[in-house]
């Protein structure tokens, strides 16, 4: 496979499927930044199609795999006014649901690091 790569190894009856540890950092980051009250990543930009477009959605996430499943880190930016408890668990909540339901893999825990709060500006009507 891919030189200095981490991968997960699932076999089943037909073979053996590797899934890179990048594709559930990415997986992750792109989960939490659907969350509501997540303003992005820190050091990282918002707007999903500018991550992609710079590989960075793996920035910023630690992922960890052993026998028992995934252990999932990450940080995010969180928008003034927000709860911050309420939005970090949202984020746990998604992230964990998002892996295991496009992976397979058991999440065992999502650490969200906050890397700080946001404030934007409400955008001015043209009138």
């Amino acid at each position: 496979m891919g030189e200095n790569k981490e991968y997960v190894t699932q076999t089943d009856e037909l073979g053996n499927i590797h899934i890179s540890e990048d594709v559930l950092a990415v997986i992750s980051t792109a989960a939490a930044l659907e969350v509501e009250g997540v303003s992005g990543i820190p050091g990282g930009s918002r707007d999903i199609t500018e991550l992609l477009g710079k590989k960075n959605l793996t920035r910023g996430v630690s992922i960890q795999v052993d026998e028992d499943g995934v252990q999932v880190e990450l940080g995010i930016m969180i928008k003034y006014g927000y709860t911050i408890n309420e939005v970090a668990r949202a984020v746990q909540d998604v992230v964990a649901t998002n892996i295991e339901s496009m992976s397979g893999l058991t999440v065992k825990c999502v650490n969200v690091n906050i890397g700080g709060i946001t404030f934007e500006k409400e955008a001015k009507s043209a009138e």
